[in-house]
Formats: C-alpha cells, sequence, structure tokens
C-alpha cells in the first residue's frame, strides 16, 4: 500500500510521501478479510548531523512484525559512526540493519509485498544528489536511479496506478493485458513499453524545473492519487497528511510540510 516520490533535480532533491498504513482483518472462518486504515504513520524521515544530508521514503508492507520502519530510527541512528558517510554507504547500512530486524520476527517464507526504501541525498563535493532503491527482503543492495550523476528523474512506487497514468500514459497492468491477449513475447513486450513511453509520457523538462516546481509535482501526485481513491473502488492505501522535504547540496534534510501531534 502507499505512496513514496523522489524527485532529483538540478536544484536539490524532494521526498514527499502519505501517513496511511493499512491492515488487513481476516475474518472468522467463512466470514471475508476486510482493511482498517491508520492516518498517522510515518514513511519520510531523516537522521541526525552529520548524517542530515539524507533522507528515505518507505512504501510498500507497512512493518516487520509490529514495528513500522520509523519505529526502529533511533536504534539504527545508535549504529552509525561520528563522521559523514555517503549515499551509498548509508544506505547499505539501512539494508543491513532492517534485514537484521526482518530475520528475528519475519518467517523465512515470506511470500507478501516488499519493504521499498528509497534513500537520497548529497555526497560531499557533488553537485547533484544521489536516489538508491532497495526492496526488502528480496532486493536488499541499493540500486542507484538516475545512476548518471547530471541525470534528474522521479521516482515512484507503492500504490502508483495513478501516478503511473499521469506520467507514462498507461498503467503498467497495461503490458501484460496486451501480452496475454496477443501472445507478445518478452522483446515485443519491452518494444512495446518504450513506444507507449515515448510517445505518451508527461512532457516534463526536469532540467530546467525550479525545485519549488518539483514540490508542487510532488504534491499533485500525491494529492491526486489520494482523492481518486476517495471516489473509486479500491483499497484506499493512500491518506492522512502528506509530508514533504527538500535536501539541497549545501542544506541538510528540511520538512516542507510535516504533522505534529496536537489535541
Amino acid at each position: 500500500m502507499s505512496l513514496g516520490i523522489v524527485i532529483k533535480s538540478p536544484e536539490g532533491i524532494v521526498l514527499a510521501a502519505e501517513s496511511r498504513v493499512t491492515l488487513t482483518i481476516n475474518g472468522a472462518q467463512g466470514q471475508p478479510s476486510h482493511f482498517v486504515n491508520y492516518d498517522n504513520a510515518t514513511k519520510l524521515f531523516s537522521f541526525c548531523s552529520p548524517h542530515n544530508h539524507v533522507g528515505v521514503v518507505t512504501y510498500g508492507l507497512a512493518a516487520i512484525g509490529q514495528r513500522t520502519a520509523h519505529s526502529f530510527v533511533p536504534e539504527f541512528e545508535s549504529t552509525l559512526p561520528a563522521e559523514r558517510l555517503n549515499v551509498f554507504n548509508l544506505a547499505q547500512r539501512i539494508s543491513q540493519f532492517y534485514m537484521d530486524q526482518w530475520r528475528l520476527v519475519m518467517p523465512a517464507n515470506y511470500n507478501g509485498p516488499n519493504m521499498t526504501f528509497l534513500v537520497a541525498g548529497f555526497n560531499e563535493g557533488e553537485p547533484y544528489g544521489r536516489v538508491y532503491t532497495m526492496d526488502l527482503p528480496r532486493n536488499t543492495e541499493p540500486t542507484e536511479q538516475q545512476a548518471n550523476i547530471n541525470e534528474f528523474g522521479i521516482s515512484w512506487g507503492g500504490q502508483r496506478e495513478i501516478v503511473d497514468r499521469l506520467m507514462q500514459g498507461f498503467d503498467e497492468r497495461l503490458i501484460p493485458l496486451i501480452a496475454r491477449e496477443f501472445s507478445f513475447n518478452p522483446e515485443q513486450q519491452q518494444h512495446l513499453k518504450t513506444i507507449l513511453i515515448q510517445n505518451l509520457q508527461l512532457p516534463l523538462p526536469l532540467n530546467v524545473m525550479a525545485l519549488q516546481d518539483c514540490v508542487n509535482l510532488a504534491l499533485l501526485f500525491l494529492r491526486t492519487t489520494i482523492e481518486a481513491q476517495e471516489l473509486t473502488v479500491g483499497v484506499r492505501g493512500c491518506g492522512g497528511p502528506i509530508e514533504l522535504a527538500i535536501i539541497k547540496r549545501q542544506e541538510a534534510f528540511t520538512y516542507i510540510k510535516h504533522k505534529s501531534i496536537k489535541v
């Protein structure tokens, strides 16, 4: 469930997520399952100095055992060295730490959704940011998005159907549907996807977009997904307050939208 977004632009990085956790409650024998939502989860977070040049967005599986990813942050921070790590090394440590927690409580034959981490930030001396993704427990090695340092782009995941349609011009489920109907082999499927993206993709000039425009874009994707789910039939896995932060080359992780405890 949920939706997480990271935008890497020339002026900095935008990280955004909503706050809903969806639990599946199994009914009594013969009774259907149902979903229960809680709208105050934290899926966007950072760490104390000197590691506050990096932010993390999580989506997918909501918890390891009975605990969310955010609930482990104090324990993870206690393992960090005094010197600043680069983004890749910090992403590796995040992956290793959370896999250690996973092995303690999760079943060996787990076959559910991944808990995905988008880790983004700046290395010292580099002009532009770095973005890495890990899908626990299956893909634990950090994989860089927009691997060319001068390349900019958008990473998103979770309940991505609405953003896919806005960004690509089609839902990711379209390719398998067409492949089954017309018996396309993998090469034909990839060719079809390439043609669709080339002709339908939202024309976003990220190379010249100001950081404020990227903030507006992330909010558009999150708000549209939340509002569309409120009006359609399906799992309403996105909701609650939107949280959004930016990281700039010479400025640490800064919340632009951040929920607070209130009465």
